[in-house]
Parts: structure tokens; C-alpha cells; sequence
């Protein structure tokens, strides 16, 4: 039995689509299953409620061979800690309780940076890891680089402006990856069931790209001039505070694009095994151009 946790999000609903083309038999944990699609809900068990809680991890996890762990999204959040490692403490328990065999995780680059504990979500990432490989799983953490799937979050003001924007430097080139290739990763390590031990495996996708690189492409698939605009971290902090964010999170997002810009993301280099297949110009063409004709 393998368990997805956040099903509904864009990576783990990649997953569950991955694992389902396996036959492998799948619970998902989903706080509202009715987001999930009629095809998922006919073909996996599900256990209705959050993956914070303890009574309902400790059931999902039961005879489970395998756990998918993400952390969703709290933008309310009172910190970081809370946001991430907090939210992880009943797993982690669980985890031993129910003697689950192997954790498969999405996590971040930056292990062993000195940026590392100064990096906002990536530091809380990273502390989640530490505690869920602290229970003595066997552990993955697939260390990812910023997703492509984060511009689409920008989707009206490509489509209004023609611009979107970071507080990186748009010559700064960094790797990227898409969620497809995540999930893809994702999926084998938690079909395979022939290792035993602890670690990272980076996933980096094809090439490191500027954003200014992203927006000459964004421009040519879609057909129109797009232009990417290097914002202060304060205005960058600014906006999450507009979006509803807690001050708290909103720094913590401030504080890992800050890291990235001084090179948090360029401490591993990229060889077969670690890159993916999906480019830039690609992910365009199949997800940033029709959120951006919807």
C-alpha cells in the first residue's frame, strides 16, 4: 500500500496519476475528496481529513508499505517551524507507530549551504526532513530547485501586463524543474521497494535558464513581448502580504528567494541521473500557455 498525501496539489496529483498506471494498490489522505476527480476517487481508498492530524495519519499509514509526504500550503501560518516541522510531528510519529518502511518527500536544495538556515521555506523544508529521517525510515528526499509551474502563479499579469516579476537578478541562471518530472521521480522511488537506507536525490531539470531567458521563450510561444521586471525583496514581501499571507510567511518567502539569488540552488551539478526531461520552452507550450488562454 502506498500513501499519497496532498493528492489535490499540482505535484501530488502527478503522482497519483504515475501510481495509478502502475496497478499499485494507493490510499490518498484528502481533506475534501470531492476535488479529487471521479477516475482517482473510483480507483483508490481514501481517508478524508488533514495529514496534520494525528488520528487520521495514524490511520492512513496503517499497513502502508510507502508514504508520499508534501507539506501543503499555510500562508496563515504563525512561522515557518509551524508551517513545516510542526505540521510534520504527527507523521513522524505515525510513522514509527504504524512501522511504515519508506518515506518518499518533497524537499529543497540547499543542504549543507551556509545559506541553509537562512532560507525561509527551505530552511523549513529541510528541518522537516531531519525530523521525519530522525524516525528511522527509510527516507528520499527529492531536492528540488524552484518549479517552472511557479510562473504560472503569475499567469494574469503575463496575460495583462506582459510582465512578471522576482527579486532575482534576471541574468542570474538557476536550475528549474517542472512537477510532471517531479512526480515522475517520485513515483519510482515509491514503487521500488529495494532500498533500505537515507538520502537526497536533486532533481534539476534540463538546464539552468534566467528569467530573463524565460521570458524571451514566454514571449515566443506566446506570440507577444513579455518582459521580466527584478522587484525589491520588500515589495516582493509586500505582495504576499496583499495575497493574505502571515507576516511570518511572507518573510519566509522573501527569505528563500533571497537565498536563491545569492546561489543557494547552484551548489550540485546536474548529470544524467539527476537531470529531467521537460525544458522550459516545453512546460510553455503545455501548461503556461493555456492558463495564460483560460
Amino acid at each position: 500500500m502506498i500513501v499519497v498525501t496532498a493528492p489535490t496539489g499540482d505535484t501530488g496529483r502527478q503522482v497519483v496519476q504515475k501510481l495509478l498506471q502502475s496497478g499499485a494498490p494507493i490510499r490518498v489522505i484528502a481533506r475534501d475528496p470531492s476535488h479529487l476527480t471521479e477516475e482517482v476517487r473510483d480507483s483508490v481508498e481514501v481517508v478524508q481529513g488533514s495529514h496534520g492530524d494525528p488520528g487520521i495519519v495514524n490511520e492512513a499509514f496503517s499497513g502502508a508499505d510507502a508514504v508520499f509526504w508534501l507539506v501543503p500550503p499555510d500562508p496563515k501560518a504563525v512561522s515557518v517551524k509551524a508551517a513545516y516541522v510542526d505540521f510534520t510531528r504527527p507523521a513522524a510519529a505515525a510513522l514509527m507507530e504504524q512501522s511504515v518502511k519508506r518515506v518518499v518527500a518533497i524537499t529543497a536544495l540547499g543542504r549543507g549551504s551556509p545559506l541553509a538556515d537562512k532560507a525561509g521555506f527551505v530552511s523549513g523544508s529541510l528541518a522537516t526532513d531531519d525530523l521525519i529521517a530522525g524516525t528511522g525510515v527509510a527516507f528520499r528526499g527529492l531536492a528540488n530547485p524552484s518549479f517552472m509551474d511557479n510562473i504560472a502563479r503569475q499567469a494574469s499579469a503575463i496575460r495583462d501586463l506582459d510582465k512578471f516579476f522576482m527579486p532575482i537578478s534576471g541574468d542570474l541562471k538557476l536550475p528549474c524543474v517542472a512537477t510532471r518530472d517531479i512526480a515522475a521521480v517520485a513515483a519510482r522511488w515509491l514503487l521500488d521497494d529495494n532500498w533500505t537506507d537515507q538520502g537526497e536525490v536533486p532533481v534539476l531539470g534540463p538546464e539552468d535558464i534566467s528569467f530573463n531567458d524565460m521570458a524571451a521563450i514566454i514571449s515566443d510561444v506566446l506570440g507577444k513581448v513579455v518582459t521580466y521586471q527584478q522587484i525589491s525583496f520588500d515589495a516582493y514581501k509586500a505582495r504576499f502580504i496583499q495575497f493574505g499571507f502571515s507576516d511570518a510567511m511572507a518573510q519566509g518567502m522573501s527569505d528563500m528567494a533571497w537565498a536563491k539569488a545569492n546561489g543557494l540552488d547552484l551548489a550540485v551539478s546536474r548529470m544524467p541521473e539527476n537531470a529531467t526531461p521537460t525544458g522550459f520552452r516545453q512546460w510553455c507550450e503545455d501548461t503556461l500557455k493555456p492558463a495564460i488562454n483560460t
